[in-house]
This record gives C-alpha cells, structure tokens and sequence, in this order.
C-alpha cells in the first residue's frame, strides 16, 4: 500500500517535482539517466501503469485518497503519497488538478525509428510542432483513427510534458512513437531513413501543386509516411521539396487553413490504417 503523507509544509523539496521544477528540468532530472514526467488524472495515469511506466511518487486531493485514486495507488506500490486539500494543492502547484490527481513517473526509453516502423502502414510525422496542446490533440488524433506510429523531429514540444499528455487522454501511451536521433537531422537524411524503410512521404501544405486528399494512387500506397508541420508558418520548403507527394485539404467559405491539430484529424481518418 502507498505511503500516505499529509503535506503541512509546501516547501518540502520532494515537493519540487510537482511545484518548483519546470518540464525541462524534470525531462533531466536523473541525467545521465533518464528523467521524470508528470502525469494529470486518472485515466492518464492509469494508461501510463498500464504501459509499464514506474511510478515515483503522487499528489492526491484528500477526498480522492479513499475514492477515484484507491485503484490507481493500489497499483503503485509503496510510493509515497503527498495529500492536502483541494485549496493546498492549488496553491502548491499554481493550477487546479485535473481530477485530483497528479503522479511523478520515471520517463520510458524511447524506441528507435526502426523498431516503431517495423510493422507500421501509417505512420505521422511531426515537424517542429510546438504547442503542447496541439502534440495532445494529434495523438488523440492519431490513436482514434488508424495510424500505426508518431515520430517527432527534434523542434517538437515533448510528449510527455503535463499538458500534452493530459491533452491526449493518456493516448501518447497507447500509440508507439519517437523522437528523431539527434544523428538523424531532418529533413535530410531523415526523409531518406524512410524512405528506405519503404515509406511513400506526404506533405500536408499549402500548395496548389498538390493532390487531391482522396487521390486514388494515394490512398493505395501501402506505406505512408504522414508528415505536418509547425504552427503558422507550415512544412519547410526543404520537406515539401523531399516528399513523394504534396496534399492540400480543401477549403471553403474564405478559410485559408485549419489548425495543425485539426487539420491531422482530417488527414488520419482519410489515410489511416483501416
């Protein structure tokens, strides 16, 4: 059973995890070893112990202590459990806990692109996306509609960052994926590694030198690399110039474009795995 702790002074340094620690020092705090992240409710943390992620240690609203969390905690073993209530905690952690509950996980060893596309027909690649809330919503996205994997280049916001994960529904624990080797620029020769592992590369971009999102010769491709871009300013020049194919999804009513996070869900339920 988990050690319950009642917090009676908000500058305890185990504290720091959850209060002090910004995502990067979290995504370094073992180094060299690998680091923490936080995980924000239950469903997310219950997706991240079912994907083998260790828990080190939570945060639990006092009403939760003997509710929502009992199942979760019992999972975790002997980990100490910090609890206050509602009031504390939000003073404790500058923000209102989605459902009460937060838990310090250590971070899991990434796989290697090869591995990840070993078996995949649809993967997405993500250049330079930014806003952790949009790397949320398109592995939401990714995971409801068919696709097999998410690879990151280096410019991508973290997945595992609190936001994104809670985004995603815990998502970014049901899906493979990676981040590019920092040996493995992008997008030369990172378009190449897949094109080698026998992907045919679509860009989504703003271009009148596309083909239809519903193309035929694109929809019977057996392997397709999905590729979107960062917020605003879109895929490079360069990735567009390297790809098989360039898609433009249709438009109407003067609307220029969608949203990264949306316009991936367009694109994953029209080319997904099904």
């Amino acid at each position: 059973m988990s050690n319950i702790i009642k917090i009676t002074d908000l500058n305890l340094p185990e504290l720091d995890i959850y209060a002090r620690c910004t995502e990067n020092q979290l995504l370094h705090y073992y180094e060299p070893a690998g680091g923490l992240f936080i995980a924000e409710s239950p469903k997310v943390i219950q997706r991240a112990l079912d994907a083998g992620c260790v828990p080190v240690s939570a945060l639990v609203e006092d009403k939760h202590i003997e509710g929502e969390a009992v199942e979760i905690l019992r999972q975790c073993g002997n980990i100490p459990v910090y609890t206050a209530s509602f009031k504390i905690l939000t003073q404790l952690t500058g923000y209102k806990l989605t459902r009460g509950m937060l838990c310090a996980m250590k971070r899991p060893q990434l796989p290697k692109v090869e591995e990840i596309c070993k078996d995949a027909r649809r993967i997405v690649i993500l250049e330079n996306v930014m806003n952790p809330t949009n790397v949320g919503a398109i592995f939401r996205s990714a995971a409801a509609l068919n696709m097999d994997a998410v690879i990151l280049t280096a410019g991508c916001s973290d997945p595992l960052y609190r936001r994104s994960a809670r985004v995603s529904m815990g998502t970014v624990f049901q899906i493979p994926w990676t981040s590019l080797d920092k040996k493995i620029s992008w997008p030369d020769p990172g378009i190449h590694t897949l094109k080698k592992l026998g992907f045919k590369t679509v860009a989504f971009a703003l271009r009148n030198d596309s083909v239809s999102i519903d193309d035929p010769v694109l929809m019977q491709e057996e392997k397709l690399a999905v590729i979107m871009g960062t917020e605003g300013e879109g895929l490079t020049e360069e990735t567009m110039a390297a790809c098989d194919y360039t898609v433009k999804i249709p438009m109407s009513h003067g609307v220029d474009s969608l949203n990264v996070a949306a316009a991936s869900a367009v694109a994953f339920w029209q080319l997904g795995n099904r």
